[in-house]
């Protein structure tokens, strides 16, 4: 889910299926780049620890920006 901040005019996003894990932004540009890095970075730790990567699932939710990203 993406957040625009209204104070600051920045964005925040949380990915919903990796738990804690999320980013921010000034742009949306900004913002999809430190998402990207945030889902690599915990899928790394997670296999570091042995632990399972959670299954994405699809959400559509009215009205919030939906991004796939494809991590190797």
């Amino acid at each position: 889910m993406v957040h625009e901040d209204h104070e600051s005019g920045g964005y925040w996003a949380e990915v919903v299926d990796l738990p804690g894990c999320f980013a921010s932004g000034d742009t949306l540009d900004e913002l999809e780049r430190d998402v990207r890095d945030a889902i690599e970075t915990y899928i790394a730790a997670q296999e570091k620890l042995g632990k399972p990567v959670p299954k994405g699932r699809k959400i559509d939710v009215p009205g919030v920006r939906r991004w796939e990203i494809a991590v190797a």
